[in-house]
């Protein structure tokens, strides 16, 4: 499988600082350099996610998404082949990319970052070979920073990966049926073979007999 990782770098304007720099894929010893945003941590302490971001970007599939003022990062998104322990492994798709993890620190939450971040990531094709997916879980939101209720925060996940294409896709994956407000989202890239559609549907039903 070939794994497309084109390096680019954006500057933006910042009311703040004066300017911001998307960029990426970038490379783990990179990603070394820069130090988290304190409130970046949603998932777990920013030293610890700082470490798994530069492991990530290590990884022959994996590309990290950021957003920085400086050398600070205010911004991330990942991608990475699906966990062995969860469902989406069991294909053992080389072409099935995991849309993990979407964080912008509090102070850079109106700066359409995360949007910006996502796009940069689908830019010049390089995903038109891969089935790219994330998987919404309302317990990861940030609804007490955001003031946004369950409804309004996946409506806004909704329209954030909806910018890059991704749309919502059944399954009968046991915690994405946990909750209405969880779902599955998705983009077939143009290049991806129609077998591996089929596998994959193979994976997110494993009751067909359901739908």
């Amino acid at each position: 499988m070939e794994h497309r990782k084109y390096y680019q770098q954006i500057e933006l304007p910042d009311r703040n600082s004066g300017s911001l720099v998307l960029e990426g894929p970038v490379p783990p010893e990179q990603l070394a350099a820069y130090e988290m945003h304190p409130s970046l941590h949603a998932f777990r302490r920013p030293a610890e996610q700082h470490e798994a971001l530069i492991e990530i970007a290590g990884l022959p599939e994996g590309r990290i998404i950021i957003a920085r003022n400086g050398a600070t990062i205010v911004g991330y998104v990942t991608f990475h082949y699906p966990d062995e322990l969860e469902r989406w492994s069991e294909g053992g798709m080389t072409d099935l990319l995991e849309l993990g993890a979407v964080e912008v620190a509090k102070d850079y939450r109106s700066l359409s970052l995360g949007k910006k971040m996502i796009s940069l990531a689908f830019d010049k094709e390089q995903l038109e070979n891969m089935i790219v997916f994330t998987t919404e879980y309302y317990w990861h939101w940030d609804l007490e920073g955001t003031g946004l209720n369950v409804w309004d925060y996946r409506s806004m996940m909704e329209k954030l990966m909806k910018s890059a294409g991704m749309i919502w896709y059944a399954t009968d994956d046991p915690e994405i049926c946990s909750h209405p407000a969880n779902c599955l989202m998705v983009r077939i890239g143009k290049e991806v073979p129609l077998d591996s559609i089929q596998q994959f549907d193979s994976v997110r039903f494993r009751n067909r007999y359901m739908y």
